[in-house]
């Protein structure tokens, strides 16, 4: 049975701080993950000014024993990062792995629950 890590892949900043939000998002899922014996890591990476890069995040959940990962690119749209940058990125990390199946989301703000859910979050804010 294969081990299946996630990768949360996010732009990047050079404020520390910004990448709170993401590794409270990282703790909700590597709790809600827990009673599965086949959920691997869950782990950050960052297309640019923060580490890890994608390539090291994946590197560090191959050599952990997954053998499939899903980065889930943490954009609100399918911007030019995730369209373009990402995909590149993607193909470099498969041919670093080769035994690794690597799959890619949509950008989460592409989902309908994400849209609702900031949705209602504006609502509360009126």
């Amino acid at each position: 049975m294969a081990m299946h890590g996630l990768v949360l892949f996010g732009h990047g900043a050079r404020d520390a701080r910004w990448r709170e939000p993401f590794e409270r998002l990282a703790e909700k899922l590597r709790g809600a993950r827990s009673a599965d014996a086949l959920a691997g890591p869950v782990v950050l990476a960052f297309l640019e000014l923060m580490e890890p890069d994608l390539p090291a995040a994946v590197g560090v959940l191959a050599a952990g024993g997954c053998d499939l990962v899903t980065v889930v690119p943490v954009f609100f749209g399918q911007g030019g990062h995730v369209r373009k940058d990402l995909p590149l990125v993607i193909e470099r990390c498969r041919e670093l792995h080769p035994s690794v199946q690597i799959k890619c989301a949509g950008a989460v703000g592409e989902d309908e629950g994400v849209l609702d859910a900031v949705a209602l979050y504006c609502l509360r804010q009126v």
